[in-house]
């Protein structure tokens, strides 16, 4: 690099902002976030609904305020006495809605509307959890797997778990015990006087009811997950696994910049496919009678069915038999009076769910609504419950995008339609119209909708363009607000939910970030030459482009892979937000796009990279590279790609599988070989390496290295418990092995995969900057 190329480098990283006016440098936008004015990070209101609050994050502090919102709009921070009487968020509220439970540190409250007293109904060292009123008004919750009961003043248990063998189970007298009491008279005397103690001492406990609910045992050879109990505390709900099974060797993460001078080593996740996530079995627990049955999962539609027996075939796998191998991914929902009850069963290999119903009498399961789907069945979308009348509502990807439905099985009425997704999902008390998230408009621009239960007056309620969440208030009457936008971090608003009138309750911005001047992103569709129809990107560049000038081509890959970052809200990745308001005042032009496999455009865009990942992606992006040419002055001999997780993994397939088309690329903390990644994410996209290896090799950039002829960068956290350091060790010795120039390798001894310390995330965007200015410019 020339001496004066150097200084112009040393001038974009390091010039102090003196106007409001001027640029932006590395130094400040590489910054501790703190001085862009902090996020508001959680809004909910009061039970009465009077009162909103928030969390915010204290400026040169980790430590979380919460503040008190009244009616007029006046903002306080809850301090001192004020917290004895805060509502926490979720809350639970009884059939007529005048009283309310929540949790504040790990104890249970309940709030009286009628005369606003808050009662604490426990005090306790251990964790309580999910407070609900019971169908007679009682209050249950949970500790542990436990559940328990106040009533009256007495907190008594309701359902206590354990994974023993039942002391009091009579065990099958063996020949040589028989003999022995036979032979031996007082061996048999002491045997009948100790029988009927126990019995006495049961039928007196159950005669004046004083004594606690007898423990229900599941056995020794199981581990629970979790338990749930219906609201009448008739039945419970309880998910095990199979004690002492194998979960698959760990890896040995070493740190080497320690406290202790030397290295140590941290145990992390296991690699994909090395070990299936546990099986889950599901047991009904009559807990009056104390009998627990096991569920059959037979009854659910395809269960036998293994959708990947060819490939099993092709490498010569045995092929499974009887029913495939299940998990509960969310917890039990209980209709209101405890009659009914729906629960999620999900394949392990991630092709199949179910919403099932169960018949207590019978102990079976019924079919409430399947959803199968050849590539993978989302992690998102799977929401679902009751309405106070009892009928089921639910979540689906069926048609293609997430909508909501009402009702089951072939007889649900579906209540939104449409080229969009529905998303957090909020009835009102009535449960006579839901509020949800929808991007109606474009895929980019979120807003709170409003739905009746009939699918009648579907309307959007909010009009700010960048929803991030919503609370509807107890009282159905407001909504509180969470939104951004492109340069506005997380605020908040409440909405008038009739009319929706809003009133703007924060701005947390800087004096110093507000008086700056941005580049606002431009939301672009880029034409698909390879049948995806449009890719939605953000396009930055200059107010006012020199004629004839052609402007090197920075292409930025969002990570993640199912992430939007084409949208109005305030991005992920605002510190490359503003990396590339520095690239466009030294003369580039970039263009971040929503490439297929996003989240925010349905199913068959999420599934496009279902045993291809990098492959559909990179013709998104080659296809961004003919549209900057095309439009925007784009030099096709000058473009640079970069990005981090999977934004790393792209710059690599990039830079290793279209190398005529990149000139310059960063990989930050990539994914190099897809065997290496973690089981849920990955088994969803490429199944796993033992019966789909030709999806591993077609998708994993170690596969291509022997392609490269562009500058690299590679970029990783040493301390990265998510994507591990090895992967860009491994890559970097092919790299060497393949004798591989102009490639180099920078890593951070203290970073994990989300880098914390500014000086971390300054170095690293200096050589990326550097990466570009070196080979991009035309010498």
């Amino acid at each position: 690099m020339s001496a004066r190329r150097l200084l112009s480098v040393s001038a974009v990283l390091f010039c102090a902002a003196v106007s409001a006016q001027t640029p932006i440098t590395l130094d400040q936008a590489m910054a501790h976030p703190d001085w862009i004015g902090t996020p508001v990070e959680q809004a909910w209101w009061s039970a009465d609904s009077s009162n909103v609050f928030y969390r915010q994050k204290l400026a040169g502090s980790p430590v979380r305020a919460t503040y008190r919102v009244d009616a007029d709009g006046a903002s306080q921070r809850v301090e001192n006495t004020g917290w004895a009487q805060l509502d926490e968020a979720q809350q639970s509220f009884d059939r007529s809605r005048q009283r309310a439970l929540f949790v504040r540190q790990g104890d249970v409250f309940l709030r009286q509307l009628g005369n606003n007293s808050l009662v604490q109904i426990t005090k306790s060292a251990e964790a309580e959890s999910n407070p609900v009123f019971g169908s007679d008004g009682s209050v249950l919750f949970q500790r542990g797997n436990d559940w328990f009961t106040a009533r009256n003043g007495l907190i008594e248990p309701v359902l206590q778990l354990k994974t023993e063998n039942d002391p009091k189970k009579t065990l099958p007298i063996s020949a040589a015990n028989a003999h022995e009491l036979r032979l031996i008279a007082t061996l048999a005397r002491q045997k009948a006087e100790r029988e009927a103690l126990n019995k006495d001492r049961d039928e007196r406990r159950a005669g004046d009811g004083s004594g606690a609910m007898p423990a229900t045992y599941l056995g020794n050879k199981l581990d629970i997950s979790g338990s749930s109990l219906s609201p009448d505390g008739r039945y419970a709900l309880v998910t095990t696994t199979e004690k002492g099974a194998d979960e698959g060797q760990t890896g040995k993460m070493p740190k080497y910049v320690t406290d202790s001078g030397f290295e140590e080593f941290e145990n992390v996740r296991t690699r994909v496919g090395r070990n299936m996530p546990l099986a889950q079995k599901l047991w009904l627990v009559d807990v009056r009678a104390q009998s627990v049955r096991e569920l059959d999962f037979s009854s659910l539609s395809g269960i036998a069915t293994d959708p990947l027996a060819d490939l099993r075939k092709a490498q010569k796998r045995d092929p499974l038999k009887g029913n495939r191998a299940v998990r509960m991914e969310a917890p039990a929902v209980w209709s209101a009076d405890g009659t009914q009850v729906a629960v999620m069963v999900r394949t392990i290999d991630n092709k199949d769910r179910w919403l099932a119903g169960i018949d207590f009498a019978s102990g079976k399961l019924s079919v409430r609504h399947r959803l199968t789907d050849p590539a993978w069945i989302n992690w998102s979308f799977n929401e679902f419950g009751f309405l106070p009348d009892n009928r089921f509502w639910f979540l689906s990807e069926q048609s293609g995008y997430s909508h909501l439905y009402v009702g089951e099985g072939k007889a649900a009425k579906m209540l939104t339609s449409g080229n969009y997704e529905a998303s957090s999902v909020q009835w009102n008390a009535q449960g006579s119209q839901a509020y949800f998230l929808c991007n109606r408009r474009w895929p980019g621009d979120y807003e709170v909708c409003r739905v009746n239960r009939d699918g009648s007056d579907l309307r959007e309620v909010t009009a700010l363009d960048g929803v991030e969440d919503f609370s509807l208030s107890p009282d159905g009457k407001r909504l509180a607000v969470r939104y951004s936008g492109s340069y506005l971090p997380v605020q908040l608003a409440v909405v008038d939910a009739g009319n929706g009138e809003t009133r703007k309750l924060t701005d947390t911005r800087s004096g110093e970030f507000k008086a700056r001047e941005w580049i606002e992103p431009e939301y672009v569709q880029v034409p698909s030459k390879h049948g995806a129809g449009v890719i939605w990107a953000k396009l930055y560049r200059p107010k006012n482009a020199e004629a004839g000038k052609k402007y090197p081509i920075a292409m930025f890959v969002h990570g993640a892979g199912y992430l939007q970052n084409v949208s109005a809200r305030y991005p992920v990745y605002f510190r490359e937000q503003m990396f590339h308001n520095l690239l466009v005042q030294q003369g580039y032009v970039v263009l971040d796009m929503d490439y297929r496999a996003s989240e925010g455009y349905g199913r068959d865009w999420r599934t496009a990279i279902y045993r291809q990942m990098g492959h559909p992606e990179l013709e998104d992006y080659l296809d961004g590279v003919d549209y900057m040419v095309a439009n925007h002055q784009g030099d096709r001999a000058n473009v640079g790609i970069y990005g981090g997780s999977y934004g790393g993994f792209m710059s690599f397939m990039a830079l290793f599988r279209a190398p005529e088309a990149f000139k310059a690329g960063a990989a930050l903390r990539p994914v190099t070989d897809w065997t290496s990644y973690n089981h849920e994410y990955t088994s969803n996209i490429l199944n796993t390496p033992d019966i789909d290896p030709e999806a591993y090799r077609k998708s994993s950039p170690i596969e291509y290295v022997q392609n490269l002829k562009g500058a690299l960068l590679i970029s990783h956290g040493m301390m990265d418990d998510n994507v591990f350091y090895q992967d860009s060790v491994r890559l970097s010795q092919r790299l060497i092995e393949m004798k591989k120039h102009n490639w180099t390798m920078a890593s951070y001894p203290l970073e994990r995969h989300g880098y914390v310390q500014p000086e971390s995330w300054y170095d690293q965007y200096r050589r990326i900057y550097e990466l570009f200015e070196t080979n991009l410019k035309t010498k």
